[in-house]
C-alpha cells in the first residue's frame, strides 16, 4: 500500500520533467488554409485600429477624422465596398478590432509607384486631437493575408530582421526656431508585399511591410502624388495659421494673446493628400508555415531566461517537496506507526476521575446524552495527555467550517476557472490557438468558461452537500451568479467610463447583450445540471471520522494564526516561482501590444510548477495549523493557496508605477480594474487548488487513525 501510495521513482520524477519540458517547444498553426494568389489576381487590404503603449484606449482607423474615409466603392470587383465591417468573433470585439474593407488596390506582382488616396480636409479640432494622438506615440494596424502590417527592424549587427506590428501614424520634432516640438503626420505609404512561389501553383505571401513617411502638399502633380516620392520631401506638419484678427477680437484688453486656439472654429481647415506605394518583392528564406516567425524574434531571444524562470521555479518546489516529504514520511506516518494501529482507541483510563471543561459549573444542568459525549470525549483527551498537535484534533478536524454556503460556490468557481485555464494551456501548446487565430485566446476562452459551469455546479453542489446544507438550489443560483455577476458588472462600469472616449475599447451594447444571453441562458443552466448531479445523485464526500458534538477549545495561535500576516507571508513562495515568467506576461500585456505571446510551453512548464508549489505550501501551513491544534483549517487552506494574488496585485502596482508610461484617468482605471480582475481570477483557481490538497491531506492523515 505504501509503495502505491509513496513517493515516485527519481528515473520517474526524470520522465514528467522531460515531458513537460519537450512542450516548450511550442509549435503553432499559422493559419487553417493557404491563400494562394496569381499574377494581378487582387489582394484586399483591411484597415483596423490605432493604439498606443501609452494608453489603453484604442481607436478605429475609419473613426479618425484626418484620415481618408470610405468611398464605398467596390474594388477589383470585390462584392463588399471599402468601409463594410468584417464578420468577427467574440475575442476580436473584446481586444478592441474594427476590421473594414478599405480603398486600397494591391493586385499581386504588380508594382505602383504612387497612387493617390484622397485630400483630406481636417478643422482645427481635428488637427489638436491628432497631435495628441502623436505625442502617445499611436501606431496603426492594417492587415493583408491575416499578417498584420509591420514595421521592419534589423538587429545592431544586422544579421537578422524582426517585425514589430503597426506603423507610426506621425512622428514629433524641434523646431530650429522657436524650439518648441513640432507634430508631422504620415500621409504617404510605402507597402511592400513579400512573396514566394508555392509548390502547389500560385503565390503565397510571407511578409507585410508599411514604411511611412510624411511629405507636404506643396509641389505636387495633378494626380495629387509628389513629384519625387522616394527623395527627401519637407514634411507635412499638423499646423493651421491662427487668425489674428479673430484672436484679437477674443482676447481683446488682455495683455497676453495665444498665439492659437484650437477652440476657435473660425472655418480654417488642413488639407493633407494621402498617397501610397506597393512593391511585391519575391523572398524565398521565409516559409509560409513560418511567416509568423519574425514578430516573435525578441522573444526567441529572451528563451534563456526563460529557463532561468524553470530552474528557479523548480528549486522552490523541490525544497517544498522534500518538507511534504519529511512531514508525511517521519512526522505522520512515523507517529502512526509508533503508536500503533489502535493509537487513538476511545478507551478511558481507569481511575482517573473526570477532567472538568473550559467554562463548566459543577450543576449545569447538562442534558444526559451531552454528558456521556463530553465524557467520551475527555476520556478521548486524558488517554493522550503525553500527546499534542494533530493528534488530539480527531474529533474536530472535519467540523464544518463557519460560512461554509459561500465557502462552497468559491470553489465551485474555482474549478470552473481551473478548467479553463488548462484548456487554454493545452491548445495554446498544441499550436491551436495563436496569433494567426485573431482573437481565439479569449473567444475558446469563453467558451471553456461557459462549458465548465457543470464543473463548477457539481463541486459546489457535492461539496455543499458533504457540509450539510439543505438549500442546494439556493447555493447553485450563488455559484451560478457570483463569479460572473461580480465580472459582468465591473466590465459594465468601466465601459461607461470607455464610451465615454469613443474609444473601439468600449464593447458594444450588441456584444453585452450577447454576453448577458450567453452568461443567463446557457452558463446558469449548465451550472443547474452540473449542482443537480453533484447533490441530488452523488453521494458527499465521507469522513474517516466523526465529530464530536461540542467543540474543541483551541489554545491561544502563534502570531502567524491570528493574524492574516500568515497567509500573506505563504504567499510568497508560489509569488517567487512565477515573478520571472510574469515579466514577459507584462511586457506583452502592457507594454508591447504589438507583440505577441507566444511562448506557452515555457508558461505551462511554469504554470505547472506553481501548482505543485501551491499544493506543497498549502499542506506545509495546513500540518502547522493542525500541529497548534488548530482546526479551523477550511478557510485557511483556501487563503493560504490565493494569497500570492495579493503579492502579484503588488507588482501591478510597482509595474504601473515604474515601467509603464500610462496617462490619462480612463487608462489608469481600466489597468487596474482589469489587473485586479485578473487576481481575483488567479486568487480563486490558487485558492482551490489548495483546498483541495488541504482536503485531501486532512483526509489522508486521519483515514491512518482507528477510533473504536
Amino acid at each position: 500500500m505504501y509503495a502505491a501510495s509513496g513517493p515516485l521513482r527519481p528515473w520517474n520524477w526524470t520522465l514528467w520533467f522531460l515531458l513537460f519540458v519537450s512542450s516548450t517547444w511550442a509549435f503553432y498553426i499559422p493559419g487553417y488554409s493557404v491563400t494562394r494568389y496569381n499574377d494581378d489576381q487582387p489582394i484586399p487590404l483591411l484597415v483596423n485600429k490605432i493604439f498606443s503603449d501609452n494608453t489603453q484606449l484604442q481607436y478605429a482607423y475609419f473613426d479618425l477624422p484626418f484620415v481618408c474615409p470610405p468611398s464605398g466603392r467596390s474594388h477589383a470587383g470585390s462584392p463588399f465596398g471599402s468601409g463594410e465591417s468584417i464578420s468577427l468573433n467574440l475575442g476580436e470585439v473584446l481586444r478592441g478590432d474594427r476590421i473594414m474593407t478599405s480603398d486600397f488596390e494591391l493586385a499581386m506582382g504588380k508594382d505602383v509607384e504612387c497612387q493617390s488616396l484622397c485630400t483630406a480636409e481636417v478643422s482645427r479640432k481635428d488637427v489638436k486631437w491628432a497631435r495628441q494622438l502623436i505625442k502617445e506615440n499611436y501606431v496603426i494596424e492594417w492587415i493583408v493575408d491575416n499578417l498584420p502590417g509591420a514595421t521592419s527592424f534589423v538587429t545592431v549587427d544586422r544579421s537578422r530582421k524582426y517585425y514589430a506590428s503597426g506603423f507610426k501614424l506621425g512622428y514629433l520634432d524641434i523646431s530650429p526656431v522657436t524650439g518648441r516640438p513640432r507634430s508631422f503626420i504620415n500621409n504617404h505609404f510605402t507597402i511592400v508585399i513579400r512573396w514566394r512561389s508555392a509548390p502547389e501553383g500560385g503565390k503565397v505571401i510571407v511578409g507585410f511591410e508599411v514604411y511611412p513617411k510624411s511629405i507636404s502638399a506643396e509641389d505636387r502633380k495633378e494626380d495629387g502624388c509628389p513629384k519625387a516620392v522616394h527623395k527627401d520631401q519637407d514634411p507635412l506638419g499638423l499646423f493651421i495659421a491662427p487668425n489674428t484678427s479673430r484672436l484679437k477680437e477674443k482676447y481683446q484688453g488682455l495683455s497676453y494673446i495665444p498665439e492659437e486656439d484650437d477652440e476657435d472654429d473660425d472655418g480654417a481647415m488642413l488639407k493633407i493628400p494621402y498617397t501610397y506605394s506597393v512593391y511585391f518583392r519575391e523572398d524565398t528564406k521565409v516559409e509560409w508555415a513560418n511567416r509568423w516567425d519574425l514578430y516573435f524574434t525578441n522573444q526567441e531571444e529572451g528563451s534563456m531566461t526563460h529557463w532561468l524562470a524553470i530552474i528557479n521555479s523548480l528549486t522552490i518546489s523541490t525544497v517544498l517537496g522534500v518538507t511534504v516529504f519529511v512531514i508525511w514520511s517521519r512526522t505522520v506516518q512515523g507517529d502512526i506507526k509508533g503508536r500503533g494501529d489502535g493509537a487513538m482507541d476511545d478507551r478511558k483510563p481507569k481511575g482517573q476521575p473526570r477532567r472538568k471543561r473550559s467554562g463548566e459549573k459543577k450543576g449545569d444542568g447538562l442534558l444526559e446524552n451531552d454528558v456521556e459525549n463530553d465524557a467520551d470525549m475527555s476520556s478521548d483527551d486524558e488517554g493522550f495527555e503525553d500527546n499534542s498537535g494533530w493528534k488530539l484534533l480527531h474529533g474536530d478536524v472535519f467540523r464544518i467550517p463557519a460560512y461554509s454556503g459561500l465557502l462552497a460556490p468559491l470553489i465551485g468557481s474555482g474549478m470552473q476557472l481551473l478548467f479553463m485555464a488548462t484548456g487554454l494551456l493545452v491548445l495554446s501548446c498544441l499550436g491551436i490557438l495563436n496569433p494567426s487565430f485573431r482573437g481565439g485566446f479569449v473567444s475558446v476562452g469563453m467558451g471553456l468558461f461557459v462549458f465548465a459551469g457543470l464543473f463548477s455546479g457539481y463541486f459546489s453542489g457535492r461539496l455543499y452537500k458533504t457540509f450539510g446544507g439543505s438549500a442546494w438550489r439556493k447555493n447553485t443560483v450563488i455559484t451560478a451568479l457570483l463569479f460572473p455577476g461580480l465580472s459582468f458588472c465591473l466590465v459594465l462600469i468601466l465601459n461607461l467610463f470607455v464610451w465615454a472616449q469613443a474609444s473601439s475599447t468600449a464593447i458594444p451594447f450588441g456584444t453585452l447583450i450577447g454576453l448577458l444571453a450567453l452568461w443567463l441562458l446557457i452558463q446558469v443552466p449548465l451550472v443547474y445540471i452540473g449542482s443537480w448531479f453533484g447533490y441530488v445523485r452523488a453521494n458527499p464526500w465521507e469522513h474517516p471520522l466523526k465529530t464530536n458534538s461540542i467543540p474543541r477549545q483551541i489554545p491561544l495561535q502563534p502570531w502567524y494564526l491570528r493574524s492574516p500576516t500568515g497567509p500573506l507571508l505563504t504567499g510568497l513562495l508560489p509569488f517567487a516561482v512565477l515573478f520571472i515568467e510574469l515579466l514577459f506576461v507584462f511586457k506583452n500585456l502592457w507594454q508591447d501590444k504589438s507583440g505577441y505571446y507566444y511562448v506557452f510551453g515555457f508558461l505551462s512548464v511554469v504554470s505547472a510548477v506553481l501548482m505543485v508549489t501551491v499544493i506543497e505550501v498549502t499542506i506545509i501551513a495546513t500540518y502547522s495549523q493542525l500541529c497548534s491544534e488548530n482546526y479551523h483549517w477550511w478557510w485557511q487552506s483556501f487563503l493560504t493557496g490565493s494569497s500570492s494574488a495579493f503579492w502579484i496585485f503588488a507588482y501591478c502596482i510597482w509595474y504601473y508605477t515604474f515601467k509603464l508610461h500610462i496617462t490619462g484617468f480612463v487608462s489608469g482605471l481600466l489597468f487596474f480594474s482589469y489587473s485586479f480582475l485578473a487576481c481575483a481570477v488567479y486568487g480563486l483557481l490558487t485558492g482551490t487548488v489548495g483546498f483541495l490538497a488541504a482536503y485531501a491531506f486532512v483526509r489522508r492523515v486521519y483515514s491512518a487513525i482507528k477510533v473504536d
